[in-house]
């Protein structure tokens, strides 16, 4: 292929991904596009997302129709230069040959499942870096909540992500569903899998269990990085907790998913399905009640972890959108003294994806 013909394709986000739909168009014929630019939306499995140009360029062609189901790697445009006469453009789609959808891609066989002294976990290995990324999503996540932030960084990390007990497919009782509980999950994990010492993100909840794990095993943790962490603060939306676990149908469920997002656009068909197939697991609504009675106790966050991580003095970065609404952005002013903070504009609880690039960037700048 010329090196002045850019392709763009359906993205590969998480290793389930095999198809993405093409919703929206936000550029056309003859634009000019830089690296980062959005060029169009694509609604997955479990997100609607925008692609991103990798290269700079002017839009030559358009493949990819809108409201059409494309397998991974399907070429969706051209993009190059002005000069780039339109005959070698031609002469490039008409020899085109799309790679095979699992060329050089780790497949579904990276999920693995791992027992421990609380049960059965499941989780993702990605990558082969010397530096090692654990990944701990939030209340009523699972590890596919990071599916941007992984692809995006496991060509410089080794990286896993598990599904806490309670969530995902992972064991649904809790043996202590108190903070030190799941820190304990953590460190056990680590044991089992031989990860001498990591560096761990943690979204909200799993942000408290992230510091809460530091706090424990302090050389056992290189950094932590948390998004719309909790365990800074008192406040938590107890609106959104308690209907998350009470919902039983996509137009209960579906007001209280928005409220996670910046833009509600966001909340797909498929990630509705799926949240509510997982909330009919059995187990699953006692187990979400059990970790919110004791974690939210009275409506609150039962632990401000604050003054306990600072003293480990292991680095933090502690990064939240300015439009919250499941936990206030105000909440990183406990650790302003001691660590860095970062907030987006125009993003929600979910910040790890409606802002992955620049989130992705940051948890590489930050692993030690």
């Amino acid at each position: 292929m010329s090196d002045r013909i850019k392709q763009v394709v359906m993205p590969k986000w998480g290793l389930s991904m095999k198809e993405g739909k093409v919703t929206k168009w936000l550029v056309k014929l003859g634009d000019k596009v830089s690296v980062g630019d959005e060029l169009l939306e694509v609604e997955t499995e479990k997100i609607a997302s925008a692609v991103e140009a990798g290269d700079a360029g002017v839009v030559r062609r358009v493949l990819g129709e809108v409201d059409t189901v494309y397998p991974v790697k399907t070429l969706l445009a051209i993009l190059a230069d002005e000069d780039v006469p339109d005959s070698e453009i031609d002469a490039f789609l008409s020899t085109y040959v799309p790679p095979a959808a699992d060329e050089g891609e780790e497949e579904v066989s990276a999920y693995h499942n791992i027992t421990l002294p609380v049960g059965e976990i499941r989780y993702a290995k990605y990558g082969d870096g010397a530096k090692t990324l654990i990944f701990i999503h939030g209340f009523g996540g699972d590890l596919d909540n990071w599916l941007f932030n992984t692809s995006g960084l496991a060509d410089q990390f080794t990286i896993y992500a598990l599904d806490l007990p309670g969530h995902g497919r992972s064991v649904k009782a809790f043996k202590d569903p108190s903070l030190k509980g799941m820190a304990d999950v953590v460190l056990s994990f680590m044991d089992e899998l031989k990860i001498d010492h990591a560096n761990l993100i943690g979204h909200s909840l799993g942000g408290a269990i992230s510091m809460k794990t530091a706090i424990a095993a302090p050389k056992r943790v290189s950094s932590v990085t948390v998004f719309g962490s909790a365990g800074l603060g008192a406040d938590i939306n107890m609106d959104y907790i308690n209907g998350f676990i009470g919902s039983e149908s996509r137009r209960e469920i579906k007001p209280f998913l928005e409220q996670l997002f910046f833009d509600s656009s966001l909340v797909g068909r498929q990630m509705i399905d799926d949240i509510l197939k997982y909330k009919r697991l059995d187990g699953v609504p006692d187990a979400l009640r059990t970790l919110a009675d004791t974690v939210f106790k009275g409506g609150t966050q039962a632990e401000n972890l604050a003054d306990a991580f600072k003293a480990t003095g292991i680095p933090l970065l502690a990064i939240h959108g300015k439009d919250d609404h499941i936990i206030p952005a105000s909440h990183t002013d406990a650790v302003k003294g001691f660590a860095k903070v970062e907030l987006f504009a125009d993003t929600g609880h979910m910040s790890q994806m409606e802002k992955s690039k620049e989130a992705n960037a940051l948890i590489a700048a930050h692993a030690k």
